[in-house]
């Protein structure tokens, strides 16, 4: 089975180039669909611009995570404590900011994998819960969510390029 073969990762910034490309890739991937082109390109020039990779890779309450079999990376995770978190009413929580994996493996428990692995940081770091937002129009990865556990408790503004978007925040009480 392929979750044997997955290697989670810590990152660094030694290792920009690569999650800006694994981070670019997954996130076109995943919305590329359901979005214009215009707002998908002005997005990932701002979110997934080196100076803002690197801005987010030395925070200290901040954390990504690669996702590789054998040498290749497949996805990622990005992790979020503290004043880090992108809901600032969270802070006995651990904000689940991204976990993203190439669509070639999809299916293939590379999402799980990556998730268990947040669950474990999160245990590590005493937090009550985790929380994330999702996006509204994903139900693929809503079912994922709830799937393990998660429930819904509100809901925030997702903006793509100039297009503002519902996410639903979701929690896991640990």
């Amino acid at each position: 089975m392929i979750k044997h073969l997955i290697n989670i990762q810590k990152i660094d910034s030694s290792d920009l180039n690569d999650l800006q490309i694994i981070g670019r890739q997954t996130f076109y991937e995943t919305f590329t669909l359901e979005n214009n082109e215009e707002d998908m390109s002005k997005y990932l020039d701002e979110k997934f611009s080196h100076k803002q990779l690197r801005k987010e890779l030395i925070n200290l309450n901040s954390e990504f995570y690669f996702a590789k079999i054998e040498k290749q990376i497949v996805g990622y995770l990005k992790l979020n404590f503290e004043d880090a978190q992108t809901e600032k009413n969270n802070l006995n929580g651990i904000e689940i900011e991204r976990i993203y994996v190439l669509k070639e493996y999809h299916g293939k428990k590379v999402g799980q994998v990556i998730y268990n692995k947040a669950l474990e940081i999160a245990n590590s770091k005493k937090a009550h819960y985790v929380w994330l937002g999702v996006w509204e129009e994903n139900p693929r990865a809503i079912r994922f969510y709830e799937k393990n556990g998660f429930v819904e408790f509100d809901k925030h503004v997702f903006v793509l390029g100039d297009d503002k978007q519902t996410d639903i925040m979701m929690k896991l009480k640990l």
